[in-house]
């Protein structure tokens, strides 16, 4: 794709003779001679560089810039003015400018300002693009399901979405709660700012204060230099807090500063730090019991809970295992590269039987574990696990020491492609046992 760029200049000999220049470097160049024919421009082809005039007919250049910024964040702006001052200048880069020069000076100085602009632009893009694909695998369209209960947490969040609203993820472990936050993210304002995750029962109190907060080098052994925490990486955007009611107490009432006041201060540090940062927390506790328990400050769980959403087991949703089932069947062929278009009534009557423990991350591993050991195009029962048997005399025929043989048989006979002499090694039985088997239990002879 070639590098373009748009020039807004209401001197039309200038502009021209600007843009010829620019051409003879290999850009493609727009021009325009006011604010709004700018903007128009803009909005209908695809621009990585901007260079505007500071006195134009319908606006300033400078307050232009605020604008094109806003509209398009990814393009880069470079003000051109015939009378420079420092006022404009520092106003100019404050808007988002790249940078501001005199008109005297751009013959010497627009093209490596240029090369550089346009450098900083196209990185600027790729980036865009890509948290664009990412947002667009986290839409709410995404979420699997048509069970009333996964719905109404579904309509609960759109609406919430739209706002900047603390909110309380609720349910077991499992149900898919950093999917709804994900999903709440990129579908609010701030869906092209960054999306942070933590656990918070994965560190213990201190290292989970030097990772939320970041530290002032020397502020504890190891720390040797300065760093920056997850809530400066998520400046703008959103911070993920999973598991908070793991979180030490003591750190809570920091955490409630934040939320707060929007600010905190650094381990080892003295200086406040202001940041903008929406907050969704999750949990698989019962607050109010831990709350009672004294593990749990009441004022962060008022604070959090401003807009609750119950995220429903997979127990509550059985209607949706199909549906779910299919999606990751059609992953984890496609991952590990097996050849299995379906499942068969048997395996998928056993999946809604079943009493799920861990919820989703349960069905995906359960599922990914079917297609690593069936051999055949199709999911059938005998490939579950045990517990998936809640009655021992209704899958009798599963658990017989002729139906395990068959089934061992027949994987190894696909491991080794048909080959007979070589699945009998493995199975470390003779070849005429092998054949004997394999009519005894009807299998498919290649």
């Amino acid at each position: 794709m070639q590098s373009t760029v748009l020039i807004i200049d209401d001197e039309k000999k200038l502009s021209a003779l600007l843009a010829r220049i620019i051409e003879l470097e290999g850009y493609k160049v727009f021009q325009a001679n006011t604010g709004k024919e700018g903007l128009k421009v803009l909005m209908h082809e695809e621009i990585n560089v901007v260079i505007s005039d500071v006195k134009l007919p319908d606006i300033n250049g400078v307050e232009l810039v605020k604008q094109i910024k806003e509209k398009k964040p990814y393009v880069e702006v470079i003000n051109l003015t015939a009378f420079g001052t420092i006022q404009d200048g520092v106003l100019s880069i404050k808007n988002g400018a790249f940078d501001y020069i005199t008109k005297g000076d751009d013959n010497d100085k627009i093209l490596p300002m240029l090369s550089k602009a346009m450098e900083k632009a196209l990185l600027q893009i790729q980036v865009f693009q890509l948290k664009n694909k990412i947002g667009n695998n986290h839409t709410f369209d995404s979420i699997i399901g048509h069970s009333k209960a996964i719905n109404a947490a579904i309509e609960l969040s759109k609406k919430v979405s739209v706002t900047d609203t603390t909110v309380l993820l609720l349910g077991e472990t499992g149900t898919g709660k950093e999917v709804f936050a994900q999903a709440i993210h990129y579908n609010s304002a701030r869906k092209t700012q960054n999306f942070v995750a933590v656990n918070c029962s994965a560190f213990g109190k201190d290292l989970l204060e030097s990772e939320l907060f970041g530290h002032k080098a020397g502020a504890f052994t190891g720390a040797v230099k300065d760093k920056k925490g997850l809530f400066e990486e998520a400046d703008g955007g959103t911070l993920f807090l999973d598991e908070i009611g793991e979180m030490n107490i003591d750190l809570q009432a920091k955490i409630l500063r934040v939320i707060e006041r929007g600010e905190f201060i650094k381990v080892g540090d003295t200086k406040t730090l202001k940041i903008n940062v929406r907050i969704i927390a999750a949990t698989n506790r019962r607050l109010d019991d831990e709350i009672a328990k004294g593990n749990f400050r009441e004022d962060l769980f008022y604070r959090l809970s401003v807009f609750q959403i119950v995220l429903p087991s997979l127990n509550e949703r059985k209607d949706d295992i199909p549906l779910l089932a299919k999606h990751y069947l059609k992953e984890y062929t496609r991952k590990i590269g097996q050849k299995i278009t379906g499942m068969d009534p048997e395996f998928l009557s056993r999946l809604e039987k079943h009493k799920w423990k861990g919820n989703i991350r349960e069905l995906k591993n359960i599922i990914e574990r079917s297609v690593i050991i069936c051999s055949t195009p199709t999911l059938t029962a005998d490939v579950l696990p045990i517990d998936f048997y809640g009655d021992m005399d209704a899958a009798a025929s599963s658990y017989t020491l002729a139906a395990i043989e068959k089934n061992h048989i027949n994987k190894i006979l696909h491991f080794a492609k048909g080959n007979k002499t070589e699945a009998a090694r493995l199975l470390d039985i003779g070849l005429t046992t092998l054949y004997r088997k394999i009519d005894e239990y009807h299998l498919n002879k290649e």
